[in-house]
């Protein structure tokens, strides 16, 4: 009797010492992908980050245990759920903003993000994906709240998608929650519905047309502009060459001047009657002029005009 009970004891023993073994076997050793990191915990406390890919060795459970987290790069969607790529849920709760100049609009975006620092990933805050949900709310209502209307639906979302990622970083950051922020990305940024869709439409002709107005005012000024300084170019040059004329007829008029004068001064009368005559034919350029002498007796004079040719005379039948 009491060899059988213990027997009945060996085989309970053993059985433990075979579980336990069997435990520290499997236990003992564990994998690490290439798109995979882990945590080791030595009862319950953080001991060591591994990534690494390959085999590895630790102690045994309980004594130590793993766990894994992916590499890859996860997506937030923001405003959104996305399910075979295509929208299945909208929140517009989360995406209704209020713009710097007081206009509503519906905003939605997605964050690329992963984990960088796995065990504070897993243990330094409650859901680290909600807070990184959060965040990005707080981050882009900031941003849309300090922008434009016309630069959240137009030309101003990459810096808006600029500004939100240096905010959204800065708070992961201050967080220290063990996430990265890599990307985000404005998705849609519309007007909340059709009748202030439709007004702002008109108000954005509008503008499109004061634009063009004013374009097309400048180029006109522009192009009188042009034609003015090509018009004062020109005057300016012609009066240059008035100017240079006028110098070298002036000059001119001295030489003759003072040629006349020389001569003057050597033959005063008959450069006197020379001037006379001269001067008479250009007041008087079509009359007929007549050297006379007048000495009391018979008029004589001598005519210097060319003898006009006579007619040829006519045929015999004419009288």
């Amino acid at each position: 009797m009491f060899n059988n009970i213990r027997n009945i004891y060996m085989l309970i023993a053993g059985g433990f010492v075979g579980i336990i073994v069997l435990i520290a076997g499997f236990t003992t050793w564990y994998t690490v992908d290439e798109s995979e990191q882990a945590v080791i915990l030595t009862f319950g406390k953080i001991d060591e980050e591994v990534s690494t890919p390959g085999l590895h060795f630790k102690l045994p459970w309980p004594i130590q245990s793993v766990n894994k987290l992916s590499k890859e790069t996860f997506s937030l969607q923001f405003g959104y759920k996305e399910e075979g790529g295509k929208v299945v849920e909208e929140y517009q709760k989360d995406t209704k903003m209020i713009t710097g100049d007081e206009n509503i609009v519906l905003a939605d975006m997605v964050v690329q993000w992963k984990i960088t620092e796995p065990a504070k990933f897993l243990y330094r805050s409650y859901e680290p994906e909600k807070i990184l949900y959060n965040a990005t709310s707080a981050s882009l209502r900031s941003v849309i709240g300090s922008s434009k209307i016309d630069d959240a639906l137009t030309s101003g979302k990459a810096q808006i998608e600029a500004e939100v990622r240096e905010l959204l970083t800065a708070l992961i950051k201050k967080y220290d929650i063990g996430i990265s922020v890599l990307a985000v990305k404005l998705q849609d940024v519309d007007l909340p519905n059709d009748e202030v869709r439709k007004a702002f439409t008109n108000v954005t002709d509008a503008r499109e047309t004061m634009n063009t107005k004013i374009n097309e005012a400048n180029k006109y000024r522009n192009k009188r502009t042009k034609e003015a300084e090509g018009e004062k170019d020109a005057i300016i040059s012609q009066a240059e060459g008035d100017k240079v004329a006028r110098i070298e007829k002036a000059h001119g008029d001295v030489a003759k001047f003072n040629a006349l004068y020389a001569e003057y001064k050597n033959s005063k009368e008959i450069t006197k009657h020379r001037l006379m005559m001269e001067t008479l034919e250009q007041v008087l350029p079509y009359t007929q002029i007549y050297i006379m002498n007048d000495d009391g007796s018979t008029l004589k004079y001598l005519p210097i005009h060319p003898v006009p040719k006579t007619s040829s005379v006519k045929g015999s039948g004419e009288q």
